[in-house]
Parts: structure tokens; sequence; C-alpha cells
């Protein structure tokens, strides 16, 4: 499914294409911003090319590059719908663009479309526990913790629990 541009006062959200892959190594690339991910940091541009191929690819689910002004991506939000009613949402971002706010205003436009174009009722977020900077993001955007799932990952770094927040329409 097709997503929607979005422009916030920060950046502009289009719809994530395959073509993005390239830029989007940037940060699946970066060990760093890769750690608390499933899977390892991509060694090659291929790799992250196909994965935004098979990103873009599942069923039930919208992806927005994110980026200053309707160009290159500096990373991705996608929000998959899980069950009816129901979507979970994600999001990467290069370092280099950490910190301007993208994040937060991508995370606050795509749950808008969520509770309303999508008529969601909750969406939630996967995080790894050690993960504070997403934690924090989450819960300035209106997420709140409802759990943690023990040993719920096996990953690169081991096997990880997962905190689990949520958020509801207003």
């Amino acid at each position: 499914m097709t997503a929607p541009t979005f422009r916030g006062a920060r950046g502009v959200y289009r719809p994530l294409v395959v073509e993005d892959g390239p830029a989007l190594f940037v940060a699946h690339g970066d060990p760093a911003v890769h750690q608390f991910w499933s899977s390892p940091a991509h060694a090659t541009l291929e790799e992250s090319v196909a994965y935004t191929a098979d990103t873009i690819a599942v069923e039930n689910s919208r992806h927005w590059a994110i980026t200053e002004s309707g160009g290159e991506a500096l990373g991705r939000v996608s929000l998959f719908v899980r069950r009816e009613g129901v979507g979970e949402i994600g999001v990467i971002l290069r370092a280099s663009a950490q910190g301007k706010g993208l994040t937060g205003e991508a995370l606050r436009l795509v749950v808008a479309h969520g509770f309303g174009a999508l008529g969601l009722h909750r969406i939630e977020a996967d995080i790894d526990p050690d993960n504070h900077a997403s934690l924090r993001l989450f819960e300035r955007c209106g997420f709140v913790r409802e759990a943690v799932l023990r040993d719920n990952w096996k990953t690169h770094i081991g096997i990880r629990d997962s905190v689990i927040m949520a958020i509801f329409p207003a």
C-alpha cells in the first residue's frame, strides 16, 4: 500500500522506494545506529537495497523516507498493521541527522495517520531496554510502557528483552 506524503515543520516524509536503499545504507551500515536492531549492521550497499525492497513488500504495511526536503532518505519510519486495528511502528535514522526532531515529527505524523485514515485503535513499538534514546523518543511522542517481554529476540548481540510501548487515540 502506498503511503501519503507528509510535510512537517522539520522535514518531508514521503513514500519509501527501493531506490532509497543506498541512502539507507548510511544508517543500516552503521554499527552504532544498528546496535539494537534484530540483525547486525549491513555489510554492503546491496544488503540495504535488498532489505529496503523486502521491507516495502511486507503485506499490510506502509513506509516513509525521512527527509529534510523530500530528497535523500536520512532514515525511515514504518507502520505495520499486525491485526485489525493494531499497528506496530519502527524507525531508523542515520547518526548525522539525529537530534534535529525529524524522527519525533515523523512518528507523530504517522501515528496520526494510523489513527485517522487507517482507523487503528492501538499502535505499539518493540524497543530494546538498553536503547535509551528510542525509549525517550517514544515517551516524548506519547507512548507509554506496558510490558517487558523477557528473552523475546535472538539478535547479533545475544538474547534480548523487549520493552513494549503503546499509544492510543486521544
